[in-house]
């Protein structure tokens, strides 16, 4: 039986138990005049120290007291990443209520009314750039009290208070009782909820997800078993405030470190703030960023980009440079062993006249990222190695709070999901609940003080979740006799052939869409069927490429282009076959037979990507279900058909 570190009794003792409140009074103890939040609203960014974060807390609590706010109610946060976002968390929970935090993406005709309906949030904190999503719904939300507006408005209506105006109640309220606030904040036990955040729904209704107080500070002090954070260091917070990667992974851990957190400076809309990032990476200069895959890819086709654009030599030298560095770093671990050790000299000087070069659009002070979501291509991984500010792959998942396992400075396997954070203890079963010995493949099945509460409102989904303390993750994977987690695919997403023989299919279809320009995303399915089939998501402007080198006077809205550029596509598949390039990656009884190609990728705006930018396969399989069954029927099989041809239109 597969068990590591199995001595997590829950400490009964509250001091060993603190609330996050108890975070941020030990840290202003500690680290009063640390700068702890960066923000930037104009031309440089300018820091909020620990005492003032503390401070500000206070007066918006008060604010909200005033207005009512009582222990256990729910508050609704709808903003772009920013210090008002961190601030608003930290004074709900001194009130003793609790934070629904809401992502920017989610639309408001369902997303939105479910979400604030569901948490019965009486209340909700929201952007000015967020108003227009909650106005056009406030007819549907007839529990909704008050809509508190971050920023100032030239009209308000009847339901909005602006956060100035509770700022002020707060000053007021605190002249007259300064010690309210900590007192109703020392009331607040460990085990009272902090938040209510909500997955992304791939099958059904979203499920609120229940965090308490000390899911977060455990996973604080698990997360910090597995890194050193120093108080000198900054990060800047690139992914969604909403998720608990970036509470726990962000500003959280920062905090109980005495380090500082900065947020991207907000545009005017979304794309904006995109184009923000880099700039307020080079203006931070950030320590340690985190990551999820698909930015990882973004960071790393950007890198491509901006070094093909300095000419062929300096291409073919990257790319040399590259080829050497992983030959030596291999896996990490084991980096520069044996005769590889000869390559350091020239790995210097590579480092010295390219690979710093690159660094210093980081800022230059990047020691590494942390990349949550469990499977981040190894090669992605061997690249930020090389050019040394190595992406260290983690492990994790909301019911977790999130953080399980991760690689880090002190200990990494690249190719693996990470070491297990302590205390924690883990198993990894069969489909019947058996435990499996090391290097066999089953269900990550994990237990301790970071495990979810529940699911709100939910007790049937939570009792087949969490079981007898165990939380089931519905991830697949392994462990090594290192100790390393090896994650491979969702277990609950595997793909059964007709023989009843299951497959994950994540590492198939990763491979198909980072190995080819002319694929850029693609879902296989097989469900007990004679053969696997794939939706794809093509490249178009690569496929037009190619066809245009093929034939430079046919035209992309020809028929005879889209059947040359469908034959590229079966070419890109059948790589992976018998005389291919990548023959025997994969058995071929688990490569696609039939591909149904689609006419646009999947994104979040058309509801098949979520906020952490992971595809939603069941929601990808319902959208093209009737594709999918004709691949199935007489003629399947060929590609150059015609919903293939009109889908590259």
């Amino acid at each position: 039986m597969q068990k590591l570190n199995l001595n997590t009794a829950l400490q009964k003792n509250s001091h060993m138990r603190p609330t996050i409140i108890d975070l941020l009074n030990q840290s202003v103890e500690k680290y009063a005049s640390n700068p702890f939040l960066w923000e930037k609203t104009s031309n440089t960014y300018q820091a909020t120290s620990y005492l003032e974060t503390k401070q500000q807390a206070h007066t918006l609590a008060a604010g909200l007291l005033k207005l009512g706010v009582k222990k256990g109610d729910k508050i609704a946060l709808l903003s772009e990443g920013r210090n008002a976002w961190i601030l608003s968390e930290l004074a709900i929970l001194h009130t003793g209520a609790i934070n629904v935090p809401l992502s920017i993406k989610l639309e408001e005709s369902n997303d939105l009314i479910f979400r604030i309906i569901h948490s019965e949030s009486k209340y909700i904190i929201v952007s000015g750039n967020q108003l227009k999503k909650i106005r056009a719904i406030a007819s549907a939300l007839p529990e909704l009290e008050h809509v508190i507006v971050v920023d100032a408005q030239v009209d308000y209506e009847a339901k909005d208070i602006p956060m100035q105006q509770l700022m002020q109640w707060g000053k007021d309220l605190l002249l007259k009782k300064p010690d309210m606030v900590s007192s109703i904040a020392g009331k607040v036990k460990p085990d009272d909820l902090a938040t209510i955040s909500y997955t992304s729904g791939t099958t059904a209704d979203p499920k609120g997800i229940m965090l308490t107080h000390r899911n977060y500070t455990a996973n604080v002090e698990q997360a910090l078993t597995l890194m050193t954070i120093p108080p000198s260091y900054r990060t800047l917070i690139i992914l969604p405030l909403d998720h608990c990667f970036a509470h726990v992974a962000g500003f959280y851990s920062f905090m109980a470190c005495g380090a500082s957190v900065g947020t991207v400076q907000s545009g005017k809309t979304g794309l904006e703030t995109l184009k923000n990032i880099p700039i307020n990476i080079k203006e931070l200069q950030p320590d340690l960023l985190l990551s999820v895959p698909a930015l990882a890819k973004n960071f790393k086709k950007n890198i491509e980009t901006s070094i093909r654009a300095q000419g062929t030599f300096i291409h073919w030298l990257f790319r040399s440079a590259l080829r050497i560095s992983y030959a030596y770093n291999r896996e990490g671990f084991n980096k520069g062993k044996g005769i590889q050790i000869l390559k350091k000299p020239l790995l210097n000087l590579f480092d010295k006249i390219l690979f710093s070069k690159v660094r210093a659009a980081f800022g230059g002070k990047l020691k590494f990222f942390i990349g949550g979501g469990a499977l981040l291509d190894i090669d992605l991984q061997r690249f930020f190695y090389a050019i040394g500010i190595p992406m260290f792959q983690g492990y994790g998942l909301s019911e977790a709070t999130p953080i399980i396992s991760s690689n880090g400075l002190k200990r990494h396997k690249l190719g693996s999901s990470g070491y297990l954070v302590t205390p924690l203890d883990l198993k990894i079963c069969d489909a019947d609940g058996n435990s499996l010995a090391l290097y066999e493949k089953g269900e990550i099945v994990i237990r301790g003080e970071n495990v979810m509460a529940g699911y709100y409102k939910n007790d049937a989904t939570t009792a087949q979740t969490i079981r007898e303390s165990w939380l089931h993750t519905g991830d697949m994977g392994y462990m090594d006799k290192d100790g390393f987690l090896y994650v491979v695919g969702r277990f609950k997403s595997l793909l059964i052939g007709s023989d009843g023989e299951k497959y994950s299919p994540e590492g198939i279809e990763e491979a198909l869409s980072d190995n080819s320009y002319f694929i850029e995303q693609v879902i296989l399915h097989n469900n007990q069927d004679a053969y696997t089939t794939a939706i794809v998501a093509p490249n178009k402007e690569a496929l037009k490429r190619y066809v245009q080198r093929k034939n430079t006077t046919l035209s992309w809205d020809s028929e005879e282009a889209k059947k040359i550029a469908l034959t590229k596509l079966q070419r890109e598949i059948n790589e992976y076959r018998k005389g291919g390039k990548y023959e025997g990656m994969f058995p071929e009884r688990w490569l696609p037979t039939a591909l149904a190609v689609v006419s646009e990728p999947f994104t979040e705006q058309n509801g098949l990507v979520n906020s952490t930018m992971k595809i939603m396969r069941a929601k990808v399989e319902q959208r093209y279900a009737d594709r999918i069954e004709k691949l199935y029927e007489s003629g399947g099989k060929e590609i150059l058909n015609t919903a293939n041809i009109e889908a590259l239109k």
